[in-house]
């Protein structure tokens, strides 16, 4: 009687330890997203070496669990490899900064930093978790004749605790927690459940463990408050990314700004502290629309971040109204507290997504369309850049309606590639596009702001109208360049590819 009820109470548990195992397994795969997103983006390539990485590691833990079990079936040794687990995620706290640090300086293709990357702090807890399902099969098999009802039960309650933990990572532990404060659940998590097999005992690999994560932990906390006091920075995460608020210098002029960076090669949007004129060379390309189309009255903006130029646009055209398109709410909410954004009622902000704005029957009648969208490593969305796209832009501007583009790319060389597919891509559907260098004084072959100008009918001016803008159409670029690259199309955009290939040139 005694016997059958411990039987009993050890298989509860170790349904629960499946269960809670498989949902862990998850949150740490789509936390491992954002841990990578400040050093080498979000893009694919991310995605697909840690979904990779974790399953290949899973499936080398399936194998070593069951091998391991079938000699020495006694919960002891899944409680220990759950322990280690712990204390692998604890390492991945402790280590992620330094080790993605140095990953990121060194010269290798993208595919091979998100490779290594996910290797090196993801692969060894996962292979640890793959002892879990295999290990429980063992214990919890009384006879051949209720394996496959043993075997079929534990891999579902696995599968709906990797359900379960998706759903729980996307919709409350990445924008209510943070992806840092995450891991430590996690490895507590772990810690707890090992206990649950094995009551706790004063051991060496006990200490280690709970040393392991107390040192993670009050690591990751230190470092965060360092950063803070020392450059304000906070670091937020978005139902969409990894956004990383701070104070700086600016590099032209010396002057304090406050810049929103989610991307680990550049900042996305700044301000200054002590004025309100626009911080970044490109977005003052933006202010060309008032030469192409001197009767401005409605302009449509994709991409707003810290909303840099939508407050500029207000201050230059009191005229004028703008429609902003944000994909991600938190970004207005961070531009509100941190970039001195006021409500005006010329001013509309759309929370969708670009493509599916521009896709609605209901966009129509911009004199302008100004694309301000990107993604991580310097690359835009690829979806708002093909054929498709273009069309989309095209309709809904009136009939004298301009484009002004920016985009990061070489004009020559093996970084030109996403230049010349999208500059392709606009001549399939404007009848006059041009282009322009931000910084004149940089080689065609290095990676750089870019700006498209696209309109469809003929906009440049004769002559300019003051020297600030006729310091932006200076900079025309005339000369002739490769038009190799075949257009984008929402079949084929291999954007982030292009943009791999530049990177590592």
């Amino acid at each position: 009687m005694d016997e059958s009820g411990e039987s009993g109470k050890i298989g509860a548990t170790l349904d629960i330890v499946v269960f809670a195992c498989g949902a862990l397994v998850m949150i740490y795969e789509i936390i491992g997203s954002r841990i990578l997103a400040p050093f080498i983006g979000t893009s694919t390539y991310v995605w697909t070496s840690l979904i990779g990485v974790i399953l290949g590691a899973l499936s080398l833990g399936y194998w070593l669990g069951g091998k391991t079990a079938d000699r020495k079936p006694d919960v002891k040794y899944l409680a220990t490899a759950i322990l280690i687990a712990s204390g692998l995620v604890s390492f991945t706290t402790i280590a992620k900064e330094t080790v993605l640090s140095i990953i990121a300086s060194v010269p290798m293709w993208l595919e091979f930093k998100a490779l290594v990357a996910a290797l090196v702090l993801f692969a060894p807890a996962s292979v640890a978790l793959g002892f879990v399902t295999p290990f429980a099969v063992r214990l919890r098999i009384a006879s051949l004749g209720e394996a496959g009802k043993t075997v079929g039960r534990l891999y579902a309650l696995s599968t709906v605790g990797s359900i379960a933990g998706t759903f729980s990572a996307g919709f409350v532990l990445l924008p209510f927690v943070g992806s840092v404060r995450t891991l430590y659940i996690i490895a507590g998590s772990l810690f707890v459940l090992s206990l649950m097999l094995v009551p706790f005992a004063l051991t060496r690999k006990h200490i280690a463990a709970v040393a392991l994560l107390l040192l993670g932990i009050s690591g990751s906390e230190l470092w965060r408050y360092t950063l803070y006091r020392t450059n304000d920075l906070l670091d937020i995460d978005t139902e969409y990314s990894r956004v990383q608020v701070f104070r700086a210098e600016d590099r032209q002029t010396g002057r304090p700004i406050r810049a929103l960076s989610f991307d680990p090669l550049s900042t996305q949007s700044a301000m200054f502290l002590d004025g309100d004129e626009l911080v970044f060379e490109y977005t003052k390309f933006y202010h060309l629309i008032r030469v192409l189309r001197p009767e401005l009255g409605r302009t449509l903006m994709i991409g707003g971040a810290g909303y840099s130029f939508p407050k500029s646009y207000l201050s230059a055209y009191p005229e004028a109204t703008l429609d902003v398109v944000e994909i991600d709410p938190a970004m207005t909410r961070i531009a509100r507290e941190h970039f001195r954004l006021t409500d005006d009622p010329r001013l509309r902000i759309y929370h969708r997504d670009g493509r599916l704005f521009l896709n609605d029957a209901a966009c129509s009648g911009y004199d302008a369309v100004l694309m301000d969208a990107f993604g991580t490593l310097f690359s835009v969305p690829f979806h708002l850049t093909t054929h498709e796209a273009v069309v989309n832009i095209y309709r809904c501007l009136n009939e004298d309606g301009v484009v002004v583009f920016n985009i990061g790319s070489a004009i020559r060389g093996p970084a030109s590639r996403f230049l010349q597919a999208e500059f392709r891509t606009y001549q399939e559907v404007f009848s006059n596009v041009y282009l322009f260098k931000v910084r004149p004084e940089r080689s065609d072959d290095e990676l750089q702001n870019l700006i498209i100008v696209a309109c469809k009918r003929e906009c440049l001016p004769a002559e300019a109208r003051d020297p600030f803008t006729d310091s932006l159409l200076s900079r025309r670029y005339t000369d002739a360049f490769p038009l190799e690259t075949p257009a984008l199309t929402d079949d084929l955009a291999p954007v982030e590819r292009y943009n791999s290939i530049a990177q590592s040139n």
